[in-house]
């Protein structure tokens, strides 16, 4: 009997499609911008996101990293959300490896607000001050449960942004499952942004591989600093052709996982567990329990019971659902999280 992993949506394995797609895969020299399959996977990225180009990286974090190095020098400033991704786990690349230095701004619905982005902004024309570059976004916003942010609100910030001579970079990591929430097409939540990054490995189920999605002039220049972060690859069509079968099969079926996070999380709540979902939530549950002792109870339990899942706080949990856990599963992880939260 396999776990129910609720860890992440990076856990998926490719299905038997998949797997012959790879296995099938015409293969270049990504290099020399010669594997076919790598630019069939970037020209429909680009097409699905309403960009010019699209560049193929290792990780979302890569992706990401090649972004800000791309809008940003040595010393500049990025204005962003205290709880985004870029700034908690991505390692400090943009300080290491770029020099840039961190904005953070209060992002308690899932984006800095106009107020918070104007309080970190300070004048370019006063030397004691560093100078903003760049604001970055991210949508769905992980910390904030899986929040969906509409493309409204994207686009308010984003003109904000351009209109104090900032660049606009989104962290789509999960921006698919941002689309499918919303019933919007994922060109409408980036139509404002200057660069994108999409995960492939987040709940669409392919094994490696992001994309850097933008203007063409800019992807030529990311593609420079993806080679100076060792993110050159060779015949990586085998794995881009997982991609491809990612984006053509599996953005759609996101519902499901959306629909399996909420039915869990209302028999935990109906538990008396304490239980938070985003105002437009998607593939995520968190939920705490009454200290650290129960908590490390519940994990306990569950894990003997095989449903597996992680603390994000000492006393706190997520739940991530994927194409790997199917609507039964999901309610046998709930039921085993209601059992050992009446245990704990």
């Amino acid at each position: 009997m396999f776990p129910i992993d609720l860890r992440s949506d990076t856990v998926t394995k490719p299905c038997a499609a998949m797997r012959r797609a790879m296995a099938e895969a015409e293969v270049g020299d990504d290099v020399y911008g010669d594997d076919p399959t790598v630019l069939r996977l970037e020209e429909e990225a680009a097409g699905l996101l309403g960009k010019e180009a699209a560049l193929y990286v290792t990780s979302g974090t890569q992706g990401n990293l090649v972004s800000l190095l791309t809008h940003c020098g040595r010393g500049e400033g990025v204005i962003l959300g205290r709880e985004t991704h870029i700034l908690n786990f991505e390692g400090g690349g943009m300080a290491c490896l770029g020099g840039i230095m961190p904005l953070p701004a209060d992002d308690p619905s899932g984006l800095p607000g106009i107020p918070e982005m104007e309080a970190v902004l300070k004048p370019a024309d006063n030397v004691h001050f560093v100078r903003a570059r760049l604001v970055c976004l991210e949508n769905t916003n992980n910390r904030r449960g899986g929040h969906a942010s509409t493309p409204r609100e994207i686009s308010e910030r984003a003109a904000w942004a351009h209109d104090r001579g900032l660049g606009v970079h989104i962290d789509g990591a999960r921006l698919f499952n941002a689309a499918v929430a919303l019933g919007v097409k994922p060109a409408d939540l980036v139509r404002d942004a200057d660069s994108v990054q999409i995960c492939l490995s987040k709940g669409l189920g392919a094994p490696m591989g992001s994309l850097v999605c933008a203007s063409r002039a800019f992807v030529e220049r990311a593609r420079f600093w993806r080679k100076r972060l060792g993110g050159g690859l060779r015949q990586v069509g085998i794995v881009a052709a997982a991609g491809l079968y990612a984006l053509r099969h599996n953005i759609e079926r996101l519902a499901e996982d959306h629909e399996n996070a909420r039915k869990i999380a209302s028999i935990l709540a109906d538990a008396g567990l304490d239980v938070f979902m985003a105002a437009r939530p998607t593939n995520m549950v968190y939920f705490r329990a009454k200290d650290v002792p129960s908590a490390d109870r519940i994990l306990e339990f569950c894990r003997r019971e095989r449903v597996v899942f992680n603390k994000s706080a000492p006393d706190t949990f997520r739940l991530v659902t994927h194409l790997d856990v199917s609507a039964e599963a999901a309610l046998e992880a709930a039921s085993v999280i209601a059992r050992a939260a009446r245990s704990a």
